[in-house]
């Protein structure tokens, strides 16, 4: 009898062991498991657009929690809550100003004694150099190149290393990949700099009359680096603005926070829809404008061809300026506009969507928004497994 209790004893304790881990794998599944937290800087230098691209493309992660953080709230400490920081494009000088010797020496101690991560994009990589007569949080002890700094805007083209492709997996198959740039920081790499390079510009980013070309080419894209306990990522061109490639920066976020690397769905990895390089040059810009004001124009036939040029162009501010589009009296223009939102993943228009389907009087209109709609709401918290590296 003794004999028959102990083994009904050892089969509940499996059955609970076996339900404490079911529970807990639920848990996983249904978002209970602890989120990772990460902040985005929004004090002044920050630009508005850069902030909430970059919150947008965090959301992509459902494993990651963004929220945004100023310069008072890393004074009352918040930072204590976060695990990454990401410094968005805007202006580094500016950011520093706002951050004040305070905050700033918050932000070092974050990474390098509290083994935190930190992110700059772009004006984020400015702030963080060590470049002479640039105010900066000097982490990177490797100085950007300030002669020519506004090299230009555009499409760029950039290749990644074998410890790239490791972290970014997906283009392992890939040798020549696309991102938004934006007068971002071309650094000067010391063979003492420590950086651990990803990645490099293949573009001759020289957009402007007298402007010396050939410098841009072999510059590092994409680094990393170890900041005493924590790490730091760095990246000259706007992920979060490039549709195909947002997903990059929830990765950054997660490596810099020693986290598993997680995949995301195809829809959100498609670095084949941006295939050559398209550098603003001063012809480009002008026409860039002009496609501005076509879009205001009286005739639907105008409006359209203009939205379909500046897609060709992947202008940048196009995806923006197609919001109001929405809310045009030609259906076609409102389909249109709502599939270029669709195509770009601009989940920032989402509110926007919802009151163009909202009013929409046509069911058949509106039912075709809604599919839209769904698709891009898709588009948040699309993680499929882990990265096999």
């Amino acid at each position: 009898m003794n004999r028959i209790k102990q083994v009904l004893g050892l089969v509940f304790l499996f059955l609970g062991l076996v339900s404490c881990v079911h529970s807990d794998r639920a848990d996983a599944v249904a978002g209970k498991s602890e989120k990772l937290k990460v902040g985005v800087f929004n004090g002044n230098g920050a630009s508005p657009v850069c902030v909430l691209e970059t919150m947008e493309a965090l959301k992509i992660d459902q494993g990651i929690e963004p929220k945004e953080v100023s310069a008072a709230d890393i004074l009352n400490g918040q930072l204590d809550q976060l695990d990454v920081l990401v410094f968005p494009g805007g202006s580094g000088s500016k950011e520093y100003n706002n951050l004040g010797q305070q905050a700033a020496d918050i932000v070092k101690d974050f990474g390098q004694k509290e083994g935190k991560g930190l992110v700059g994009i772009c004006a984020g990589g400015y702030l963080m150099a060590s470049t002479p007569t640039y105010p900066n949080l000097d982490l990177l002890k490797t100085p950007h190149t300030r002669k020519f700094y506004d090299r230009g805007r555009g499409l760029i083209s950039f290749h990644l290393n074998e410890a790239g492709k490791k972290i970014f997996y997906e283009l392992k198959n890939t040798d020549s990949i696309h991102i938004q740039y934006y007068d971002g920081p071309i650094f000067d790499q010391a063979e003492n700099s420590d950086l651990n390079v990803l990645g490099e510009v293949n573009s001759d980013i020289a957009t402007h009359k007298g402007y010396p070309h050939d410098f841009t080419p072999g510059k590092p894209a994409f680094f990393t680096k170890d900041f005493g306990n924590g790490k730091i990522f760095v990246s000259v061109g706007h992920p979060e603005a490039t549709a195909g490639m947002r997903w990059m920066v929830p990765r950054m976020a997660r490596y810099v926070a020693n986290k598993e690397l997680v995949t995301y769905t195809k829809p959100l990895i498609r670095p084949e829809i941006n295939n050559k390089e398209i550098l603003f040059y001063s012809d480009t810009k002008k026409l860039e404008k002009r496609l501005f004001w076509k879009l205001m124009d009286k005739d639907p036939n105008v409006v359209a061809a203009a939205m379909d040029s500046l897609s060709d162009l992947r202008s940048r501010p196009s995806i923006r300026w197609s919001i109001g589009l929405l809310r045009h009296k030609d259906w076609n223009i409102r389909l249109k506009a709502a599939k270029y939102l669709l195509f770009t993943e601009y989940t920032a228009a989402i509110p926007d969507l919802e009151a163009a389907v909202n009013f929409e009087k046509e069911p058949s209109h509106k039912k075709e928004l809604q599919k839209i709609l769904n698709q891009l709401q898709g588009f948040i918290g699309q993680n499929t497994g882990n990265v096999d590296l």
